[in-house]
């Protein structure tokens, strides 16, 4: 007999494991978060200060209000996916994403006609007051619930194949992720930058349904048990993979390595997510042309993917924090390229930099809550580090627009990066698995 979950089929009627069809779905559902990515607006940062007559810093101040006040509500929406489970969220999640691309596509004619009925506020106050709110649902649902849900949905479903499932997941986002700025600009140059936001209106308002017919938040809903209930831990597995504590959020937040972990996070969105907003200015500043400034992240995405198949394969056999250590020194050496950025030398250290933050951010992202915390609260804890990172984000652009409108150049911003990388790399030594089970944890 169906229940509500089951509706339209049942996955324990499926041909095979369905955990393999999450695992797909969720990677689309990732890759449909791009226009809500700062990859993905980045793309069109430079095109929106022409079109709405802003400068750097009001459109980088109002990326920062908007990206902020969405990460204060991350912490909600990730106990609203504990309580409702992947499929309603993320549905409403990508229905909401599709309508904002579809009003950023008239955002300069929303300005204007703001403009016009306001005369005394100005153009750019005009088009400050547009992008605020549109970048806070832009990034809410995107960046936010729309990712929150569909990698947590594939980590419910796979314990013992954690890694090898987020390796794939992995793998498939870097390369999405990377190839997304070539085919944005090539639809903005086929008929420029409004109508490409009102395609992928349409591509991520049609995966909504999707999302409503396919999506599955758990294997125990259904009768089912996490990688198809016959695999058991590996030979050679780590004690730490050991199925962890159901940790509440509270219990979480109290202990030493979460705020390791966490906080690395927010770092390492606040340095990739300032050098992509920011890229074409950073390039320039550099000698480098627009071009260059956007072939940067193909190369960095070989270098993450490499790096997230070996991490996620090793990850079932180590301690997460070896894996930390990798993204932190990827913080250091992409924030010290930054300072010295040239053609040459330091061009190739930003881009192994960022493939090394990239690849390791969705290991650890992904798979370090469920492990050291479990999965009862995972949409709390998940949607708090979320809210953390998203924030990190929020932070980057203002602050490096405001080093280099102060300064004239970026690098005291990547300075500020650069020593916070230093620190944590110091206190990653005993970000160990919290020990909520001690017979199960290593000697």
């Amino acid at each position: 007999m169906s229940t509500p979950r089951s509706l339209p089929f049942n996955p324990a009627h499926w041909p095979f494991f369905y955990g393999w069809m999450v695992l797909g779905l969720g990677t689309f559902g990732m890759l449909m978060s791009i226009p809500g990515q700062t990859v993905g607006v980045s793309v069109f940062t430079d095109l929106l200060i022409r079109s709405l007559h802003v400068s750097r810093t009001a459109l980088s101040l109002a990326y920062l209000i908007g990206t902020v006040s969405s990460a204060l509500l991350l912490s909600f929406a990730g106990r609203t996916y504990d309580r409702f489970g992947a499929r309603p969220v993320a549905a409403v999640a990508a229905f909401g994403l599709a309508a904002i691309l579809l009003v950023l596509s008239f955002s300069d004619r929303i300005a204007s006609a703001l403009g016009t009925a306001l005369p005394f506020i100005g153009t750019a106050a005009a088009g400050f007051i547009v992008m605020a709110p549109s970048f806070f649902f832009l990034r809410f649902f995107g960046q936010g619930v729309l990712t929150l849900c569909s990698s947590n949905m594939v980590m419910k479903w796979f314990e013992s194949r954690r890694g090898f499932a987020n390796a794939i997941l992995g793998i498939s986002t870097s390369f999405g992720f990377s190839y997304a700025p070539r085919v944005f600009e090539a639809m903005i140059a086929h008929g420029g930058w409004q109508h490409a936001w009102r395609i992928m209106a349409v591509v991520v308002g049609a995966f909504a349904v999707v999302i409503l017919l396919m999506y599955r938040d758990s294997p125990e809903a259904h009768g089912l048990l996490p990688d198809g209930g016959s695999v058991r831990r590996g030979r050679g597995a780590h004690p730490e993979t050991a199925v962890a504590h159901q940790a509440t959020l509270k219990e979480a937040r109290s202990t030493y390595s979460f705020w390791i972990f966490a906080l690395t996070l927010l770092l390492a969105a606040l340095l990739t997510t300032a050098s992509t907003f920011n890229i074409v200015s950073l390039f320039a500043g550099a000698g480098m042309s627009r071009d260059a400034a956007v072939s940067i992240f193909f190369p960095a995405s070989i270098v993450a993917v490499a790096l997230q198949f070996i991490g996620s394969w090793a990850s079932d056999y180590i301690r997460l924090k070896f894996l930390l250590m990798i993204q932190i020194l990827g913080i250091i050496v992409m924030s010290a390229a930054i300072i010295v950025l040239r053609p040459g030398a330091s061009f190739v250290l930003l881009i192994v930099g960022q493939g090394m933050i990239q690849g390791m951010f969705g290991i650890i992202q992904s798979i370090t809550w469920p492990r050291f915390f479990g999965r009862a609260h995972l949409g709390a804890i998940a949607g708090f580090v979320s809210a953390l990172a998203v924030a990190g984000s929020a932070v980057g652009p203002y602050l490096f627009s405001l080093a280099k409108s102060s300064t004239g150049s970026y690098a005291p911003a990547a300075l500020v990066c650069l020593v916070g990388g230093v620190l944590l790399f110091g206190g990653s030594f005993a970000a160990n698995r919290p020990v909520q089970e001690p017979d199960t944890e290593p000697s």
